[in-house]
């Protein structure tokens, strides 16, 4: 199937073609024609899917045919748990945007920054990507208004009860208008997007995109034995033989993110770190450097971790593992994205081994452990 074959017209086409996309993702050939009718929707299917472009490309197509009326009704509103998903959604709407018949204004809010410069920002903004709370202080402050949105698209909605936003969610529901359509992408099927589909008082079409145990087998997936104080030594060794350009290192909190990239910098390693205790901006500011050319390694926490998308990104270390073997497939998932090939390395001292035992049979897959005794950490 070829993205002419979704109902696309040649001005989203040509953003495609420039993007490198050869042909659609299977939730994107669901989810695009569904979205042109009009139709309301929920997509259940995991990160890394395609499903953001997937409704990007239609609300973008219907919306370039619309009179452009400037003031601070905005019409598309896309609803997300994180700041980090709130900025990556933003720069995939403007990817998009390059060859549409005419400028669509798009634009992120999320806490954490000064809300005034979003305030005067707003004004004349079509599709806004925010996340709840943000987005209730700039309607208090009578910044922007959501009574007149046609199309609402409410991301990750397995995420926003779990992390508190069902209060403010229900709000945003009420100052919504009924006739819109209504978009939800989640990852599971839960009870609590059953909860908001009927909250919001649609019966959507469903398009569920299984993930496929291949995914998870086009990934190399390689565990070491090592000891307390060799584990350090023993990741710059494998940054530097490995000759690893790009490599995402997780970590379990933000003093062992702040303190693993200190000693990787001193090790000659260009490596930068995201997590809660940094600033906003810091937090960009490291991820852009990591895409571009100025830092090799990124060093991120879970929560950090969940928003990430980065293109071709060949390792995923594992420097310490996560709580749960979700947590450990979703780090993984990093890695070998759209069909490329990707490596996890887990690094295991005595005290991980069991837990990596569980995180193996919930995943269904044995990883080899291999010993490091042998390998010569001198100088590393």
């Amino acid at each position: 199937m070829s993205f002419e074959s979704l109902g696309l017209s040649h001005h989203i086409i040509r953003s495609v073609q420039k993007l490198g996309y050869l042909k659609p993702f299977p939730i994107q050939e669901q989810a695009v024609p569904a979205i042109l009718q009009g139709k309301d929707l929920i997509g259940i299917a995991q990160t890394g899917s395609g499903k953001t472009a997937g409704f990007v490309m239609p609300i973008l197509e219907k919306l370039q045919d619309e009179t452009l009326k400037k003031d601070r009704n905005v019409k598309v509103l896309v609803l997300v748990p994180t700041r980090e998903l709130a900025i990556q959604i933003d720069e995939v709407f403007r990817a998009f945007i390059t060859h549409t018949r005419r400028e669509i204004r798009t634009m992120a809010v999320y806490g954490g920054v000064s809300i005034n410069p979003q305030m005067k920002s707003l004004f004349g903004t079509e599709i806004l990507i925010a996340t709840p709370g943000r987005l209730l202080d700039l309607i208090d402050h009578n910044a922007v208004s959501i009574s007149g949105i046609t199309q609402l698209v409410v991301d990750e909605a397995d995420k926003m009860f779990d992390l508190g936003f069902g209060e403010e969610m229900n709000r945003l529901i009420g100052l919504m208008p009924a006739a819109k359509q209504t978009i939800l992408f989640s990852a599971t099927l839960n009870d609590k997007v059953s909860e908001m589909k009927q909250r919001l008082s649609v019966d959507p079409v469903v398009i569920e995109i299984k993930k496929e145990e291949v995914e998870i087998e086009d990934i190399e997936q390689l565990a070491y034995h090592v000891a307390p104080e060799r584990k350090g030594p023993f990741l710059r060794y494998l940054i530097k033989e490995g000759k690893m350009q790009k490599a995402l290192v997780f970590v379990s909190s933000t003093k062992s993110a702040d303190q693993l990239v200190e000693k990787l910098k001193k090790n000659k390693i260009k490596a930068v770190a995201v997590h809660s205790q940094k600033s906003q901006g810091a937090r960009r500011n490291n991820l852009e450097e990591f895409k571009g050319k100025g830092a090799q390694v990124l060093v991120a926490t879970d929560l950090m971790g969940r928003g990430i998308h980065i293109e071709s990104l060949p390792y995923v270390i594992n420097y310490e593992l996560p709580r749960s073997p979700a947590d450990y497939i979703h780090r993984i998932g990093r890695t070998g994205r759209a069909g490329e090939k990707g490596t996890a390395i887990s690094i295991l001292t005595d005290d991980e081994l069991h837990h990596f035992r569980v995180i193996q049979k919930k995943m269904g897959k044995k990883v080899t452990l291999q010993r490091t005794e042998d390998v010569d950490l001198h100088g590393y």
